[in-house]
């Protein structure tokens, strides 16, 4: 007989809904406008490392594609002339399932205009505190430049090291090298996983910041040092919260990160789909200076309800329809 009962009971909801209400209202202490956006789109994400679901509408011409986020319609708003901005939806992303994944997920998303690293960052850390109940959260936390946490853990320099070294880094057997191969980017997201997130201290946020620029995404390049990105990632233990960057402004840099995203999928024998081209004229008719943030609000509940497994903290797990 199919199990059709929900995974997490009532408390589980009303922890969640609470914890949406104190980030409404960090954010509208702020004056932070909350928009939607749509969750479908004639045009994909190009990331090598996020993979979109494709749908089929009969009222298109070509195959939707749910939104991995709402970034690139938020960026078209601000672009429009609209102030500071949030958004609370639902996103999808193909081929993650686990612990700490699901492919469907609520995001927290939010903009802020004329931000920098720091500011944004800081901003990041009081609405994590604000969301789990916990404001001194935000005055006691770790940072960490992306580097000086390869040098301190492993010992070597993510941005100068061979990959062999990256390799014995790694502990990689054989078949992890020839999984990996030279995906330079694959091991330093390995290493950062398994070798450097599970010592970050359980009882405060980690801040790593300044990411390699071959993992800038949609940031910007730190003004200061062109081998890093002017992205950060927080931390709570070794489980990821948010992600955020100053963002990139310039359509001719964007344009081009573009077609480096599509020419690796290509190589790796991975779906090229269509890039968005409503983003690309947003950022030439001039995309406001600001920084951006994303965060995973069933993470954020996994820390609160001390769990370590998503499907705690969800009503339904993911159903594949396979019995």
């Amino acid at each position: 007989m199919t199990d059709w009962r929900a995974t997490s009971g009532p408390a589980v909801a009303v922890r969640r809904a609470a914890m949406k209400q104190r980030l409404r209202a960090y954010f509208d202490g702020e004056s932070i406008l909350e928009v939607d956006t749509p969750s479908l789109s004639a045009s994909a994400v190009s990331d090598v490392q996020i993979d979109s679901i494709k749908v089929r509408c009969e009222l298109a011409d070509a195959p939707l594609y749910l939104h991995t986020s709402p970034e690139f319609c938020m960026k078209r708003l601000l672009a429009s002339g609209y102030p500071d901005i949030y958004s609370i939806c639902r996103v999808y992303r193909d081929g993650e399932l686990g612990r700490n994944h699901q492919p469907e997920f609520t995001m927290v998303e939010w903009y802020r205009l004329g931000f920098g690293l720091s500011e944004i960052i800081l901003d990041t850390q009081k609405a994590i505190a604000a969301a789990l109940d916990q404001p001194k959260l935000a005055d006691d936390v770790l940072t960490l430049g992306y580097r000086d946490a390869f040098f301190d853990s492993c010992q070597i320099d993510p941005l100068l090291a061979s990959i062999d070294e990256l390799a014995d880094a790694a502990n990689a057997d054989v078949g992890l090298i020839r999984l990996l191969g030279d995906d330079r980017d694959g091991w330093l997201d390995l290493i950062l996983a398994t070798k450097i997130a599970p010592s970050f201290a359980a009882d405060k946020l980690t801040v790593l910041q300044h990411y390699p620029a071959s993992q800038a995404a949609l940031a910007q390049l730190c003004p200061d040092d062109s081998l890093v990105a002017d992205r950060y990632e927080i931390f709570m233990g070794p489980l990821e919260l948010a992600n955020g960057y100053v963002e990139l402004t310039d359509a001719r840099i964007l344009s081009k990160r573009i077609a480096a995203d599509q020419a690796a999928r290509k190589q790796r024998a991975e779906p090229v789909r269509p890039h968005d081209q409503s983003l690309l004229a947003a950022l030439e008719s001039g995309l406001p200076a600001c920084a951006g943030v994303a965060m995973g609000l069933e993470r954020l509940q996994m820390v609160h309800d001390k769990t370590d497994h998503i499907r705690n903290v969800v009503p339904f797990d993911f159903e594949t329809g396979n019995e």
